[in-house]
């Protein structure tokens, strides 16, 4: 075996056991490793994003490829259920259509999504991906998962346009994010993060006709949602 990469594995399944989380010499120690070498491996598996760490906080904890390839093998349909109730009180609260999205790579997946029961409604985008950049629910991930957000703004920093820094920083003070027929044409959308355990794991979005969600309307429906999620 090559004996790197089985220690780069053994100290995330140590973190798995561990809670999802562990600092450096509980790591280094439960593996009878050097500091120095652990630490090593850290960066490099901080890098790739499977581990990263926190402001503030000494821990490092299991990154966002980790909980994408979770989520890869078989955490959809756990997630789906879990949110699944907080969609349903959204969707009856509000008549429009409602969706969870996911991070997955570069692109945002559709989770699960019900459909407005009115004749003037945006279409169920259920088992759908779009690019990260542009679209509400994009524009969450971007400002909520700062790793992702570094990751896509360095490979298109010549493409991204100058007030992408501005719009996610606004993004992430206000917690929620507008899509005024940018992604779409004649389409409005508003979405706000879900976390788990102080992670983004999903986003919650609405969109609907751009004639019937205008502006002010959607910033009443990011407060709903919220509202919704919180209960």
């Amino acid at each position: 075996m090559i004996q790197s990469i089985e220690r780069a594995i053994a100290i995330l399944e140590a973190m798995a056991d561990a809670g999802g989380s562990a600092r450096l010499q509980q790591l280094a120690q439960r593996l009878g490793l050097k500091t120095s070498t652990a630490h090593n491996i850290l960066k490099t598996l901080d890098k790739m994003g499977y581990v990263q760490r926190r402001e503030g906080s000494t821990l490092y904890y299991l990154g966002e490829r980790i909980l994408t390839l979770t989520r890869v093998i078989g955490d959809d349909d756990a997630l789906r259920s879990r949110l699944r109730p907080c969609l349903n009180a959204i969707a009856e609260k509000t008549r429009e259509t409602v969706f969870v999205a996911v991070p997955c790579g570069k692109e945002v997946y559709f989770l699960d999504a019900i459909e407005s029961d009115r004749p003037l409604k945006a279409a169920s985008p259920l088992g759908q991906r779009s690019p990260m950049v542009g679209s509400a629910i994009g524009m969450i991930f971007l400002a909520f998962i700062p790793r992702l957000r570094e990751a896509l703004t360095s490979l298109h920093a010549e493409q991204r346009p100058a007030p992408m820094e501005d719009e996610i920083r606004q993004i992430y003070q206000q917690g929620y994010a507008l899509d005024l027929e940018v992604f779409s044409a004649d389409l409005n959308c508003v979405a706000i993060p879900w976390l788990d355990n102080g992670e983004v794991r999903a986003g919650i979005g609405i969109s609907g006709p751009a004639s019937r969600l205008p502006e002010a309307r959607l910033r009443e429906l990011a407060s709903i949602m919220a509202e919704v999620l919180h209960q």
